[in-house]
């Protein structure tokens, strides 16, 4: 019984969440230029880095809203999908959620069909403390190069 209910309150949060995420990202961009963004072939440009935030699910909420971003470090066309190492910027690199971050990031920049991988610049982990620098190569589920 309690499992369901924390099953239940899990459901109810989430949905909540993603909600509040999508009210902030439409207050913050123009949903036509997004949608072109997200239409576009991110084999076509040189400039990735607004083509990718458009493709960012809930986790674009939280780069916005809290002053960060991502740069794109190293993209590589493998026979018609990218492979792309990406750093964070701005407000991110000072930010105890980054581990969390890094996960959204790589979890919706992969849902693309033309993205094989995601990875993140090493020098990220010299931003974190010791504890976030063990957690995320422990447990954070993404590639440092």
């Amino acid at each position: 019984m309690d499992d369901d209910i924390l099953e239940q309150y899990r459901i109810e949060a989430a949905a909540a969440m993603e909600i509040e995420a999508k009210k902030r990202i439409e207050e913050t961009v123009d949903a036509e230029k997004e949608e072109e963004y997200r239409k576009t072939s991110l084999l076509e440009i040189d400039d990735l880095v607004p083509y990718l935030l458009a493709r960012l699910g809930q986790v674009r909420a939280a780069l916005d809203g809290h002053g960060g971003g991502i740069a794109v470090v190293e993209k590589t066309d493998k026979n018609g999908v990218l492979d792309i190492v990406l750093d964070l910027t701005g407000a991110c690199l000072s930010c105890g959620a980054a581990p969390g971050t890094l996960e959204g990031v790589k979890k919706d920049l992969e849902a693309d069909p033309e993205v094989n991988k995601i990875s993140f610049c090493s020098s990220l982990l010299d931003t974190f403390d010791d504890l976030g620098r063990e957690f995320i190569l422990s447990h954070g589920n993404v590639d440092f190069v």
